[in-house]
């Protein structure tokens, strides 16, 4: 699926479970807007100090930004992104979205430190 990496239609919801491109470090992937643990607005999430976990908005939650580049393939070209959507989940990861599935695209902002320009990749 190639969607917007920002701006008009930056999110791609497949299955009800929207996704958007963020950036952590320097380094962008696609992962879920949506926290783990209660569904808060993980693409309006704050980046912990230690840099390496997301922090949500509703409960202060942390998740691991390693744990979210590791879930969904993707690559950037310009202002588009590519990624691949996993057929079945990761080993302890969030369910996979079934193969038959809606999809669609809608506008997400990201928090300021989920915007910041990448590197490559």
């Amino acid at each position: 699926m190639t969607f917007s990496a920002e701006g008009r239609d930056n999110c791609v919801v497949i299955a009800g479970t929207p996704y958007v491109y963020a950036t952590v470090g320097g380094r962008g992937f696609v992962m879920r807007a949506r926290c783990p643990h209660r569904g808060g607005p993980l693409h309006l999430a704050g980046v912990a100090e230690d840099g390496v976990r997301l922090v949500c908005p509703w409960h202060e939650r942390k998740t691991s930004v390693a744990r979210m580049r590791a879930e969904v393939p993707a690559v950037r070209v310009g202002g588009r992104v590519t990624a691949v959507f996993p057929e079945r989940p990761a080993a302890g990861g969030w369910p996979a979205p079934p193969q038959d599935c809606a999809v669609g695209l809608e506008h997400r902002p990201l928090a300021p430190a989920l915007s910041r320009p990448s590197r490559a990749g």
